[in-house]
């Protein structure tokens, strides 16, 4: 069948597979079906080969050829697993303090090497915040443009070693990337001038 007629709908829990119009075969287990848009929503194994995974596709049966259903479910389905809505709501605050910090930092002019070696202590170190231009960490250090090694100013301690470690790696890998980018691009450029 290629797509749902009047009346007809795919069952939560069925299994079903799809061949599109492009000739792709998806299969997988049917998570939620909307009949006026035709949108279909199929829970597949990872593509990424972890078992505890799952891929989530959404399907417009617009462009499927082919519906078949493996296996269809006539019981109910079970009931929807419930929300920990204070995790998603303090998930949801966190991501909005972020962007906040990162917007700014970018009003307040900060070099985009001072914004992405915040992010990098900030992968780490969450208690990480901006001062006017300076990245202040746990309240102990303080690191002022240009965000180099000996910028990192504080209290002598662990907390200051370790986050001089993580800046004095930050630019390490920056330049590595760098070196990487130039080489690829004298390569590219080498090859662009064999080939005229």
């Amino acid at each position: 069948m290629a797509a749902p007629g009047p009346g007809e709908y795919f069952s939560v829990g069925s299994h079903v597979s799809c061949l599109t119009c492009l000739g792709q075969r998806l299969q997988g287990e049917v998570v939620a079906f909307d009949y006026p848009s035709k949108m279909l929503t199929l829970k597949c194994p990872s593509s990424s080969g972890k078992p505890n995974l799952s891929d989530v596709i959404l399907i417009n049966l617009a462009y499927v050829s082919e519906v078949d259903i493996i296996n269809d479910r006539t019981e109910t389905p079970p009931p929807l697993a419930s929300l920990n809505v204070s995790k998603l709501a303090n998930r949801a605050r966190t991501e909005k303090e972020d962007k906040l910090s990162q917007a700014y930092a970018i009003s307040a002019g900060v070099s985009v090497e001072g914004q992405q070696l915040f992010q990098t202590i900030h992968k780490t170190i969450k208690d990480c915040k901006w001062q006017e231009k300076n990245i202040i960490v746990m309240d102990d250090v303080v690191i002022s443009p240009p965000y180099q090694v000996e910028n990192c100013k504080g209290k002598e301690g662990s907390a200051l070693s370790h986050i001089r470690k993580i800046v004095e790696k930050h630019f390490r890998d920056v330049e590595s990337q760098k070196s990487m980018q130039r080489t690829q691009a004298q390569q590219t450029q080498k090859d662009s001038s064999l080939s005229s």
